[in-house]
């Protein structure tokens, strides 16, 4: 059976979805494929950072996420009580983190340093695993009306350079376009000959969620011992285990119940017996990148596109960042406004990123080691996260509030996620992306700018407002995926028509 789609998604996990519904906003006739029957329920990250969760707001999912946070909270604070160490502390000083296993106190991090400033009500919402994210973007591409085709595996595929025939065994598919969103071990990235350069593992660990019986000697949170790490916590039966004498002879091998219990008596010196395995996954600290994420009319994303150890659940963030920045992109080259050398700017805005997070992983293995140099540093480390200045700069990388694209311009806001700034009429900034296009807020009731940005109504809103407090910019220029393209402190109609051209194409009264 042949048909025809505009793109292929190769994966239904929270990349594949997010991707998925972001090219359905735009129009884009979107077949997403999943080798899978059903969601995987294996524990993955279980926490999203201040990006994640700005993106997913302005797409309108603020209620959901609040939902999910607060029954994980719920969660965790019974977690604690049972264990004995009380309530989660309260106030806009519980805050999650760790570097390599060493828990960031809440209390010495400064969180009225101005780069918090204006991320608006999306920074509550944090505790939320990544089957919740899935959840929700599986129910929002349905409502889009995305197809979600399950038990499909890829079998092979040919780019001709001009669309790409995908083969799925009993059925053939041509697209425009195919995205592997198919994790660490894709198929896309195999068939289609990307280089995958990077690092091999040294470490062996294991997650799990059990229903078990001795645990109660164990100290909840994360704990270095002399063989590895470990962490019990936060919500009842979770627990994480790090051996640092060599990656697994198989990664395939199904997990036993024995084999949790060996790892966890060998790192904890504690002796469980666990009567049911709920969920469980070996994981290594094997960090690798391909050099370019699209090849021909074949791209990558998420997983697929670099791998490395779990540590702080960074993949599901810089996935989820990956599908926001090629969505948009897609969509504007299939639908025929934007050259496909647009598509270049996904992999040069992307790949710095997804290479911090892997040299972030690298660093915290070399403290998590057990020799008597990295035990030195470890402790170094340890001091220096107890300090307010310490704790500070690390948690402001791991929730990814530094992360910004070099745009060029001079503005300091360029290339940064435009601040959900409150509004006089009771509305945020945020709350004007929902329907994926970008935004031009003036913030001077400027005719000139209106009337430059009216040239192109079906990709830019125009948001005319004064602030509910001062600002020093009078006017920006956002892109769908929220990133700031133009700020101008006072009127620049010269730099808009430049911003809008560049990222939104040829104006619509002339195409």
């Amino acid at each position: 059976m042949n048909e025809t789609r505009d793109v292929v998604i190769v994966g239904a996990g929270p990349v594949g979805l997010m991707l998925a519904c972001e090219l359905r906003l735009a129009g884009v006739d979107v077949l997403v494929l999943e080798r899978l029957a059903e969601m995987d329920p294996t524990l993955k990250a279980g926490a999203i950072n201040v990006p994640t969760a700005q993106a997913l707001y302005r797409r309108g999912f603020l209620p959901e996420l609040m939902e999910q946070h607060e029954a994980t909270m719920a969660q965790f604070a019974a977690f604690r009580r049972s264990a004995g160490i009380g309530e989660p502390p309260a106030g806009k000083r519980f805050v999650p983190g760790h570097f390599a296993g060493i828990q960031l106190d809440g209390g010495a991090i400064d969180l009225d340093d101005p780069v918090f400033a204006n991320a608006g009500p999306a920074a509550a919402a944090w505790f939320i695993s990544q089957q919740g994210i899935e959840t929700i973007l599986a129910r929002r591409a349905t409502e889009l009306g995305v197809e979600i085709r399950r038990e499909v595996a890829v079998s092979g595929f040919e780019d001709d350079g001009i669309g790409v025939t995908v083969n799925t065994g009993d059925r053939t598919v041509r697209a425009g376009w195919l995205v592997g969103c198919d994790g660490g071990r894709s198929i896309v990235r195999k068939l289609a000959g990307f280089d995958f350069p990077g690092v091999d593992p040294e470490i062996t660990g294991r997650q799990a969620v059990v229903e078990m019986t001795g645990a109660e000697q164990v100290r909840p949170g994360w704990h270095d011992t002399p063989v590895g790490i470990y962490v019990y916590g936060p919500t009842p039966g979770r627990f994480l285990t790090v051996e640092l004498d060599g990656p697994p002879a198989d990664r395939d091998v199904p997990i036993t119940a024995a084999e949790l219990e060996q790892s966890f008596r060998k790192v904890t010196g504690v002796e469980i017996h666990i009567t049911k395995v709920i969920s469980a996954t070996r994981f290594t600290d094997n960090t690798r990148q391909v050099p370019d994420y699209r090849k021909g009319r074949v791209l990558l994303a998420g997983d697929a596109a670099h791998v490395h150890s779990p540590f702080g659940g960074q993949g599901l963030n810089l996935g989820i960042g990956d599908a926001l920045n090629l969505g948009w992109k897609l969509a504007a080259v299939v639908r025929g406004w934007a050259p496909a050398d647009l598509l270049d700017t996904y992999t040069t805005e992307r790949h710095p990123i997804g290479a911090w997070v892997l040299e972030w992983t690298r660093a915290q293995i070399a403290v998590m080691r057990t020799d008597p140099r990295s035990r030195a540093l470890r402790a170094v480390m340890t001091d220096l996260l107890g300090t307010r200045d310490g704790a500070t700069e690390i948690f402001k990388r791991i929730s990814g509030v530094l992360h910004r694209y070099d745009l060029g311009g001079t503005h300091p806001m360029v290339g940064a996620v435009a601040p959900d700034l409150e509004l006089a009429d009771g509305t945020r900034l945020g709350e004007y992306f929902a329907d994926g296009t970008g935004v031009l807020l003036d913030l001077n009731d400027s005719p000139a700018l209106r009337e430059v940005a009216a040239a192109w109504p079906h990709r830019v809103r125009v948001v005319t407002a004064k602030p509910a407090q001062p600002q020093s910019v009078s006017a920006l220029l956002a892109r769908p995926d929220g990133v700031v393209a133009w700020a101008a402190d006072t009127s620049d109609v010269a730099g808009l028509q430049d911003a809008l051209s560049r990222w939104f194409g040829p104006a619509e009264r002339d195409a």
